[in-house]
């Protein structure tokens, strides 16, 4: 009863707040509440959330064994028939009729549980993050000392700097900026992989014992390959982009996207690269292309980040090039949207193959285990690999386990172990 008023309370909290909420310029939603009401509604959110947490109880959990009474022998009934001893198995336990069932049962209400309680989690973090947008955004613009829209002023000022030079603007923003994220992550993780240190990043490398300790000769040619990719072969297709796109419409244009819009072209960005990296993929393992093209990507049977982009030529323009530029020249998209779709696909791929199942990051078990059997998980999300079967012999292993979000400390090797070899 006690959850259930303070939702109430949460309700009228949020009403409130909801109340003074108004749709600005450009249909932008805008949230003018006062920070007394912003705090009791996160206040009431927190204590609700704790409560119903608590209050939670899953179906078909394993009940508390019951205390024997004074004098009673383990592994004899207490009722009629005292004496006999019960049927089947150890002593002091029954033989499971319907275990099968009660299993079942038992993972369906944890499953249930969970959704549940994910369902109350994320709803509260999207009612909290439009409750702080404006405040962010307004500190932002304080900062900035920005008026209006913070990232259209932003984005204007952008404009006027490189007025007339909008061509370099869209070379940095489309190739610079993804690649210095790309090899500002990569140096990090460079540093982990060649010195084994600090050692609470390299405690979650997934293939253990692999690349120790790393061959300096085959890291230097693997990344001279990589700058041969970025700099010879996407460089002039990303510069050849640039008509394409402007066939659709400016990339430079002076309205910024809204952000439905982008979560929008986001979707659509993710999964025409999956269907196109995914057949392409499958493709290149065919025999003929596999010898002459692919087969230098997988020299890295446990990989490391910077491998990402390390791959023959032609694999590079039809599987990492392709299906990445696709969705912008769909979408006719503007340059920030091209900006982050790149930074965020390299930052993946880098995640993808870095080797280390790291908290709160994206699980890298699937293309890892691609890398360590080849003829399973081809795509990206998993999506094409279900409907097609070719994720089903990793679906038996203890990496499909781990193929999890690591919201501990834990490192998923020591919590799910694989299992021990088999000695002849």
């Amino acid at each position: 009863m006690r959850s259930f008023k303070l939702l109430r309370k949460v309700r009228i909290s949020s009403w409130l707040s909801f109340k003074e909420m108004s749709f600005g310029k450009k249909g932008v939603f805008c949230l003018q509440s006062t920070q007394t009401q912003t705090f009791s509604v996160v206040t009431c959110l927190a204590r609700a959330s704790r409560l119903l947490c608590n209050s939670i109880t899953v179906t078909g959990a394993p009940k508390p064994p019951r205390r024997r009474a004074a004098g009673q022998r383990r592994g004899y009934s207490s009722r009629r028939g005292r004496g006999r001893r019960r049927s089947g198995g150890q002593p002091g336990w029954r033989r499971d009729v319907g275990g099968a069932g009660t299993r079942s049962t038992a993972e369906e209400g944890h499953i249930w549980g969970s959704m549940r309680r994910t369902a109350f989690i994320l709803g509260s973090g999207l009612l909290l993050l439009v409750a702080f947008w404006n405040s962010v955004t307004w500190h932002l613009q304080r900062f900035w000392g920005a008026s209006g829209y913070f990232w259209q002023a932003q984005w204007e000022r952008l404009l006027s700097t490189f007025e007339g030079k909008e061509w370099t603007l869209y070379i940095i923003g489309a190739t610079q900026v993804p690649s210095l994220l790309f090899w500002s992550f990569n140096g990090l993780l460079l540093v982990v992989d060649t010195t084994g240190k600090p050692h609470f990043i390299s405690r979650y490398r997934i293939q253990v014992g692999k690349n120790e300790p790393m061959d300096a000769e085959k890291l230097r040619q693997s990344i001279r390959t990589v700058l041969f990719n970025q700099w010879v072969i996407s460089l002039p297709m990303l510069v050849f982009l640039y008509p394409i796109l402007k066939l659709w419409g400016d990339p430079c244009r002076r309205e910024l996207p809204t952000f439905h819009w982008f979560l929008l072209e986001l979707a659509i960005f993710t999964l025409i690269e999956e269907v196109l990296f995914y057949y392409s993929h499958r493709l290149l393992h065919h025999p003929t292309f596999y010898r002459k093209i692919h087969k230098k990507h997988h020299e890295w049977t446990a990989p490391i980040g910077v491998i990402s982009l390390y791959a023959h030529p032609i694999e590079h323009v039809v599987s990492n090039m392709l299906p990445v530029m696709v969705g912008p020249i769909v979408m006719g998209s503007h340059l920030s949207s091209i900006t982050m779709w790149f930074s965020l696909a390299l930052i993946i791929t880098t995640i993808s193959h870095c080797g280390y199942h790291l908290p709160f990051l994206p699980s890298p078990e699937f293309h890892d285990y691609h890398h360590l059997k080849f003829n399973q998980c081809y795509g990206v999300l998993g999506v094409l690999d279900h409907l097609h079967g070719t994720d089903t012999v990793f679906k038996q292993t203890k990496a499909y386990e781990r193929h999890i979000l690591l919201l501990g400390f834990t490192p998923l090797s020591e919590s799910i172990p694989d299992a021990p070899k088999k000695t002849e």
